[in-house]
């Protein structure tokens, strides 16, 4: 189950949002260690589940405002390998919110060691033709509210 909890950051407390993940088989390489890919993957997983948690799906997005969520830049640091069968946390944090850009701090972390920090910008695009869009208000605004 995800949960929503304040987390202490140096500049500012933070709202963040954690999505319990199981390690499986599919997501090792053959020594039973989370290939790289993998972890991408996780994080997308648990900014879906954070926006689901707001009251909001893509697919509704897209219906409903014509808009898109686009990873436009993101920068992984892989501190610690995962394995199968751990079970882990991702964390999902806003960093910075604009009118049409998205700033996400995430972390996945088994316990409390952190195995990968990741800084991921993402862009909010019209659906038929991917031009910027400003953000719905209704979902600015629970944003705003984790902020």
């Amino acid at each position: 189950m995800a949960k929503l909890s304040l987390k202490n950051a140096q500049q500012s407390p933070l709202f963040t949002f954690d999505f319990p993940l199981r390690v499986y088989f599919e997501d090792t390489d053959a020594g039973g260690v989370v290939y790289h890919a993998q972890y991408v993957k996780f994080l997308e997983r648990a900014r879906t589940e954070w926006l689901r948690y707001l009251g909001f799906t893509n697919s509704d997005l897209e219906r409903k405002h014509k808009m898109l969520f686009i990873v436009t830049e993101i920068a992984v640091e892989f501190l610690k390998p995962a394995k199968l069968d751990d079970s882990v946390n991702i964390s999902v944090a806003i960093e910075a919110l604009g009118r049409v850009r998205l700033t996400f701090h995430q972390e996945i972390r088994r316990g409390d060691d952190t195995l990968v920090k990741a800084r991921v910008v993402v862009a909010s695009v019209s659906a038929d033709a991917f031009k910027p869009v400003e953000i719905p208000a209704d979902l600015r605004k629970k944003m705003e509210a984790t902020i």
